[in-house]
């Protein structure tokens, strides 16, 4: 029986990381009955940016996009990413709305859905967990991985036994940003092992350059469950290569029982597509190379480029190290946040004002007050409560849950859609995205009736009644 279990990631995690999630069905859907033969623990295959990349740029029901890979992928367990009470959209949504999404991904396909919070703050879990529970799926809670003063192994022990005691299923070290290094992956994977009994993942990325050695390490010291992503979609800021993974175990303790000549089938066929996505520029090259800046400046590479792209913009490129060197200073007094989307753009962005402004909040943005306000959750450590009288300028502070104070608004959102639903999960497509949905929803009509959306409007509410 197979030691290590192997999550792939190609269907998601590696072309969202790779080429801004624009695998379309049409090019995965032939190769994915082989993949279901190859025994993956379980595909990642939906959730992240996939749902909204599928109705913004290709035209591609995600509901659907999920039965197919259902249909296709029999013996497989379908995975996806879940961002807590930001579900897959961009704010906090009602509990109503997050129980029904549950239901409905649950019951279109998925077996395993990793939840994770932006600030690690468990109360923004706790619905997620209970609702994927109650519909029978394995509710993996993945931690958010960041380095700091505060984020010591006791941090992340303390918070896995949290998890643990809320009903996760398994916990998952994510570190999204590429800051863990081998040793500490072995540390912090030992010592949350020993404090729980549930199964332990390890997902990292490859921007660094350290990732199949942080996997090594996390593996030598319990890991169970390892992220990886076929080698052709693999590097870079995508996983370690699967293929590489499984031969490096081949014929240990750890071994996974994956086949490697049935992974080169694979392997060919997802070579097709990278040499297209290439030529195509959907890839850039630069993508693929390894970058340890992360490394240097403790700040997600994404979210690097994000800075010095707002920098330029106002001419002032030449301040990025300043802004660099302001991050942790914004991050300190707004509580620690990691930064992970979406706090690495809110404390970015703050930092780039203090500087090219020349005065430290001078200028607060929007997105900045409201984490400052605990919109987003608990920050990992106290506000300094002075400062963030100054920020909110008379605006009351919360210490509540954030969706406690928001009204249920499944029905309402129904209402606001009722001339577009033609399947049940429409009103979360809605709900989530009010307003790129929409124009998906008229081109499906288009697309279904032969005729233009004006037209269609009768038959559509025939259809929908």
């Amino acid at each position: 029986m197979a030691k290590i279990k192997v999550t792939e990631t190609v269907l998601r995690d590696a072309h969202q990381s790779l080429l801004a999630t624009r695998m379309s069905m049409e090019e995965m859907r032939p190769i994915l009955s082989t993949m279901d033969k190859i025994g993956f623990y379980s595909c990642e295959c939906w959730g992240g940016a996939t749902f909204d990349s599928c109705i913004r740029f290709l035209n591609e029901d995600p509901w659907e996009r999920l039965r197919i890979i259902r249909k296709e992928m029999p013996n497989t367990k379908l995975q996806m990413l879940f961002r807590g009470q930001n579900m897959l959209g961009y704010r906090h949504y009602a509990d109503d709305i997050l129980e029904y999404f549950v239901q409905k991904a649950c019951a279109n396909g998925i077996d395993i859905i990793r939840i994770f919070d932006a600030l690690n703050d468990l109360r923004n879990l706790k619905t997620a967990i209970t609702a994927a529970k109650k519909e029978g799926a394995h509710a993996q809670i993945a931690i958010s991985y960041t380095t700091g003063d505060v984020f010591t192994d006791e941090y992340y022990i303390n918070y896995a036994k949290q998890c643990e005691a809320e009903g996760a299923d398994s916990i998952c070290i994510k570190d999204m940003a590429a800051l863990l290094t081998p040793y500490r992956a072995a540390e912090l994977t030992k010592g949350i092992k020993a404090a729980v009994k549930i199964p332990v993942q390890l997902h990292t990325h490859y921007t660094s350059g350290l990732a199949s050695m942080c996997l090594l390490k996390g593996i030598e010291n319990g890991c169970d469950m390892i992220d990886t992503a076929m080698s052709p979609l693999a590097n870079g800021t995508s996983h370690a290569p699967t293929e590489s993974m499984v031969a490096a175990l081949q014929g240990t303790e750890y071994d996974t029982g994956l086949d490697l000549v049935k992974l080169n089938e694979v392997r060919d066929f997802f070579m097709g597509l990278r040499k297209k996505y290439i030529e195509s520029g959907l890839i850039d090259e630069t993508m693929l190379a390894v970058n340890p800046n992360a490394l240097i400046y403790q700040v997600p590479g994404g979210m690097l480029s994000n800075l010095l792209s707002q920098l330029k913009q106002a001419g002032k490129e030449d301040q990025l190290d300043e802004v660099l060197r302001e991050v942790p200073r914004v991050r300190a007094d707004s509580g620690n946040p990691p930064l992970v989307t979406p706090t690495s753009q809110i404390v970015g962005t703050q930092a780039v004002f203090n500087v090219i402004t020349g005065e430290r909040y001078k200028t607060v943005t929007k997105e900045f007050k409201e984490m400052v306000r605990g919109g987003y959750g608990k920050t990992p450590t106290d506000i300094d409560p002075e400062w963030r009288k100054m920020i909110l300028k008379g605006e009351e502070a919360i210490s509540c849950r954030p969706a406690d104070l928001l009204e249920n608004e499944l029905e309402k959102m129904r209402q606001e859609c009722a001339e577009w639903l033609e399947q049940e999960e429409d009103v979360l497509t809605y709900a989530m995205f009010p307003k790129v949905a929409p124009k998906f929803f008229e081109k499906r009509r288009d697309a279904k009736y032969g005729v233009d959306s004006a037209h269609a409007d009768s038959a559509n509410k025939v259809h929908a009644v």
